[in-house]
């Protein structure tokens, strides 16, 4: 395997891949550089001339950087600098077949963001200060996100109309403008209308709106500020997890799946579309299991 001066295992094949990326395919400095180091990591652990290759050591070198570690994303794109390398080489008819061919992408490990404890999400929901307009709204907010599981878009974009105190549900418009019923729990509800009746009206002085949450000027909340009020009233509770927008939608999930709900009727209540996305709670129910399996079982 023959490498250039100062290119110590890399292949001229590599070297002459890397030439055609920059100049005829026209790949960013910064993406040509990542395929050299793929490329050369490669050849390094396989020791071989690409044209002997076979698709084993492609799996090979794949397991062997996700045993050490390697992020999926990196481990991607690697079989993609590899991918590339080869139809390269087809394109040349300097090799007769690709061995990366049927090798599937490494998938990336789907991480359940930061979520809370029942007791941080006390915390969290006392924080505001509810003698106060402001205050008494951020409650209400807190209490309705933590009881339906919203996005915060979902929650800011709320009218009063989608609002059903009677019936004790809200009318959500989600992604893709698709509708999904959300039930509401008493306190969330308790603490919606008192905002309502009490707060709502000093809001908006003598404005009016259809935005159920509005500001001190009397405009509907935007996200933005509704995050900024959720992180200040985190720091103020004494939280020091990492928080996203939808640490409490998470912690709504995690909460009802840790009690015996399903998946099926979580997925139903965020307005997942597919079940695969609500699957990232799937370690939450296999705990609660195991739980109940060495609580109850003979020889557990």
């Amino acid at each position: 395997m023959k490498g250039k001066p100062g290119r110590p295992g890399l292949p001229e094949e590599a070297e002459r891949f890397l030439e055609y990326a920059t100049v005829e395919r026209g790949l960013s400095p910064k993406t040509t550089e990542a395929y050299r180091g793929d490329l050369g990591r490669f050849f390094a652990q396989c020791r071989k001339a690409p044209q002997e290759v076979v698709r084993e050591d492609i799996r090979r070198f794949l397991g062997m950087e996700r045993e050490a570690g390697l992020a999926s994303a990196t481990a991607a794109r690697r079989l993609v600098a590899l991918r590339t390398f080869y139809r390269f080489l087809i394109l040349e008819k300097l090799v007769e077949s690709d061995p990366t061919e049927n090798i599937e992408s490494p998938r990336p490990v789907k991480r359940l963001p930061s979520y809370l404890t029942p007791e941080e999400v006390d915390r969290l929901l006392a924080a505001p200060d509810g003698a106060s307009p402001r205050g008494l709204r951020n409650r209400a907010m807190l209490e309705v996100l933590y009881a339906t599981g919203l996005r915060i878009s979902e929650l800011v974009g709320l009218t009063t109309e989608r609002v059903n105190p009677e019936a004790g549900f809200v009318l959500v418009l989600g992604k893709g403008g698709k509708e999904r019923v959300v039930p509401l729990g008493e306190v969330a509800l308790d603490w919606l209308e008192r905002y309502r009746r009490e707060a709502r009206p000093l809001l908006l002085g003598e404005r009016s709106s259809r935005a159920l949450f509005v500001t001190s000027r009397g405009g509907a909340m935007t996200r933005q500020n509704a995050w900024m009020f959720i992180k200040a009233c985190a720091r103020g509770a004494g939280i020091t997890k990492p928080m996203s927008p939808h640490t409490l939608r998470h912690s709504f999930a995690t909460h009802l799946l840790e009690h015996g709900a399903d998946l099926r009727s979580v997925q139903l209540l965020l307005g997942h579309s597919d079940i695969s996305t609500t699957q990232i709670y799937t370690h939450v129910e296999q705990e609660r299991l195991k739980r109940i399996y060495r609580k109850y079982h003979p020889r557990a």
